[in-house]
């Protein structure tokens, strides 16, 4: 049965997004937010969990209609932020951590004559997150995509693709197990 304070929030959430979100889901609850930007940008499928102080910043640009898309019955933790340019993808059934930074672009820096908070935001590659994943605490994924039923460790920083069924840590991540489908179970990479 669902805590008085999970009612209240579902409640709370239907009455301030429905309206503002791209689309939003049945009993999905999304905790005090720290921000939620351009919401119209945003789709979250049912029963999904945003923790608190997350942060879901579609960024507005000339180029594209960015998107953020969080599939159904998703945990997403903590401090989290997940900022999309042009595309973000986290397809169903995924957990992700605390504080887990999600994104699909970076800041410019190439001009040494001007700060880099003044140089526009520019795409890396679109964010795709397969089904079924779990993203450990601490973790970047800066520009790349994961696939499905994958394991990122703690602390990781993932800058490259991972392919299905792996586990993958470090900075920058690499595969260390994948499953075998012939022996039906996980092995380990050799690097």
């Amino acid at each position: 049965m669902a805590s008085l304070k999970n009612i209240v929030s579902r409640g709370l959430i239907y009455l301030v997004y429905k309206k503002k979100f791209l689309h939003i889901g049945t009993k999905v609850t999304i905790r005090k937010p720290l921000e939620i930007k351009n919401a119209e940008c945003i789709r979250i499928g049912d029963e999904t969990f945003v923790g608190e102080y997350s942060w879901l910043l579609p960024v507005k640009n000339s180029e594209y209609r960015p998107t953020i898309y969080i599939g159904k019955k998703c945990q997403i933790g903590h401090f989290s932020h997940i900022v999309g340019y042009k595309s973000v993808v986290i397809e169903d059934n995924v957990l992700i951590a605390d504080k887990v930074f999600i994104s699909d672009c970076s800041h410019s820096y190439q001009d040494v004559n001007e700060p880099i908070i003044f140089q526009p935001v520019s795409l890396i590659k679109e964010v795709n997150i397969g089904d079924g994943s779990w993203i450990g605490e601490n973790v970047c994924i800066c520009g790349a995509s994961v696939g499905k039923h994958c394991v990122i460790g703690s602390n990781s920083v993932v800058t490259h693709d991972i392919p299905d069924y792996s586990v993958a840590v470090g900075a920058p991540a690499h595969v260390i197990k994948q499953y075998d489908i012939k022996s039906g179970q996980w092995k380990r990479v050799v690097n």
